[in-house]
């Protein structure tokens, strides 16, 4: 199941999303920012027990960002990360946001997702504000990955 975080969920998320970090599979994210940012997290939950988290963060008015996506080791594989992103792809559609990236270091995953590879640069620079926290800036070993929303209402008139 997947629903919105919530507060009391904001310890889990932050055990999930630094076991990674400690692995160098992603960024470590502070408690506080956790805290800070809980409405942009999505959840999934099954028997009880948290088993992945996932992000949307709104970066600009067409913007929008995938982020601390980290799902539980023995939970990898089975559909639980998908399943995040792909809630926070209709979120994004449902806002309005006519792209989303991600700056990850397992773009194979995104673009199992149907995301595409990009060049860092073609990205605002808006979207680098963030990074000035990060113990790796300026060098970013991170991949960029877009993908391009195309609402229902404009699908309908391809052909």
């Amino acid at each position: 199941m997947i629903r919105k975080a919530t507060i009391p969920d904001v310890p889990v998320m932050h055990k999930l999303i630094n076991y990674w970090a400690e692995q160098q599979r992603m960024l470590a994210r502070a408690l506080s920012e956790l805290y800070e940012n809980v409405r942009d997290f999505y959840i999934y939950e099954q028997d009880g027990e948290i088993t992945g988290c996932g992000a949307l963060h709104i970066a600009w008015s067409d913007l929008g960002e995938v982020k601390s996506l980290a799902v539980g080791p023995e939970y990898k594989g089975r559909g639980v990360g998908r399943a995040i992103v792909e809630e926070c792809l209709k979120e994004a559609e449902s806002l309005g946001l006519e792209r989303v990236f991600a700056l990850t270091y397992e773009p194979e995953f995104f673009c199992r997702c149907g995301f595409h590879q990009v060049s860092k640069d073609t990205l605002p620079h808006k979207i680098w504000a963030e990074c000035i926290r990060c113990p790796k800036f300026p060098d970013c070993d991170e991949v960029a990955v877009s993908y391009d929303i195309k609402p229902a209402d404009r699908q309908a008139g391809e052909g």
